[in-house]
């Protein structure tokens, strides 16, 4: 019996399907990186506009993202970035918002 061998590759984290997915990949990254601004920059005050708006803008770009990803690797890895995206958003909001009070 002639079989295909195939590397088991089902319990692992960063399992791929052995295609290329660069707009997947693109978005994976774009929300990590939003995300790790926006959680650093929630830390200070004074810089609650950085932190509202990437933490807005890496909200949208993972959820999109989950809406097209195929592999568990890109998931995790939006999981994350939308995680610390939305916590940088919302103390962006609570230090003063998207308009800096600009807005009465």
């Amino acid at each position: 019996m002639a079989q295909t061998t195939r590397p088991k590759t089902a319990g692992s984290l960063f399992a791929t399907d052995g295609k290329p997915h660069p707009l997947q990949d693109t978005l994976m990254v774009v929300t990590l990186v939003l995300g790790a601004l926006a959680l650093v920059t929630a830390g200070f005050h004074h810089l609650h506009l950085i932190s509202s708006w990437a933490g807005l803008v890496g909200i949208l770009t993972g959820a999109y993202g989950q809406f097209i990803s195929e592999t568990t690797r890109e998931r995790t890895l939006l999981i994350v970035g939308l995680g610390a995206s939305a916590l940088g958003f919302y103390l962006g909001v609570a230090h003063g918002g998207l308009f800096g009070g600009v807005i009465s």
